[in-house]
């Protein structure tokens, strides 16, 4: 995709940029190192980098950040190689969907760092989005490499699984508050740590394949090993399926009470290779207008 960018002292701007917005893609549930400021704008931790994001009329202001680590991380990371204004008129043939997509018109699913994504959803197993987000914060501060600041706040970027693994299970409970996702986190770092597993080989398999892979690890089900596919390897097939996805898929589509498994299977039967941006279409969509409630 080509993009109108303008570079300014410590800013990027994307001119008249479509199918992007901070709000969207930062409160779909698919991130959770990101703070809202004062101003609206969104500022985010990720690759150990500190940036924040705002909207300005049809602009798309990046501050904090340069032309280099724009093009070597940003672009990837707001997945900007895709063409979303073509994925939604696919997506708008669905009649569900084309109203969906009114609500997160400007939503783009984030390639975030495999590792981070892979502990950062095995806390948000039964765990509330505010919850998720402290535990995280906590995490990184304590053990994670400074980040830098911004607006007056110091940011830290999350560890490596070397010093997750190296903390006692009683003290990732107690000081990071995950109850009883501790054991798992600290097993699945020992896991990574050891290279019993290489997450970067998902990147080479395919959904099914990688599914399977991932759910060996402790604290890994089924909607936690979709939502690692799909936010952190590029598994745009993936379906993850979570309160809010099941209510929209039964009021929908299945028309009566139907387990997360099949409601899985069938959502990535009927959407392909484009599952995983219709989940997140209606899991805003259907958290927005409280569907199934």
């Amino acid at each position: 995709m080509k993009y109108n960018i303008i570079e300014e002292r410590d800013r990027i701007i994307l001119k008249d940029m479509e199918d992007f917005d901070p709000e969207h893609i930062f409160e779909c549930g698919q991130a959770f190192r990101w703070k809202v400021e004062d101003d609206g704008s969104y500022t985010a931790v990720a690759y150990n980098k500190v940036i924040n994001v705002k909207k300005e009329n049809k602009d798309i202001i990046f501050s904090n950040t340069n032309i280099d680590d724009f093009n070597n991380i940003w672009y990837n990371y707001f997945d900007l190689e895709k063409d979303y204004g073509e994925i939604k008129r696919i997506l708008s043939k669905d009649p569900v969907l084309e109203e969906a997509i009114k609500y997160g018109e400007g939503i783009r699913v984030l390639n975030q760092d495999p590792f981070e994504t892979t502990i950062s959803f095995i806390i948000s197993a039964n765990n509330r989005i505010p919850m998720i987000k402290r535990a995280i914060e906590k995490i990184s501060e304590d053990i994670g490499e400074y980040a830098g600041s911004w607006m007056g706040n110091d940011y830290y970027g999350f560890p490596n699984a070397e010093k997750l693994a190296n903390l006692d299970t009683g003290y990732i409970k107690e000081k990071y508050r995950v109850g009883f996702r501790a054991p798992r986190i600290k097993d699945t770092c020992q896991i990574i740590y050891n290279k019993d597993i290489d997450l970067n080989s998902i990147f080479n398999l395919s959904r099914e394949e990688g599914k399977k892979l991932l759910m060996t690890l402790p604290g890994v089900g089924p909607k936690v090993s979709d939502c690692i596919l799909l936010f952190a390897f590029d598994k745009d097939d993936a379906f993850p399926v979570d309160v809010w996805v099941k209510r929209v898929m039964e009021h929908f589509y299945l028309k009566k009470e139907t387990n997360v498994k099949d409601i899985g299977e069938y959502g990535a039967r009927l959407f392909k290779d484009l599952a995983g941006l219709a989940q997140q279409y209606l899991f805003y969509y259907a958290r927005e207008e409280e569907i199934g409630k």
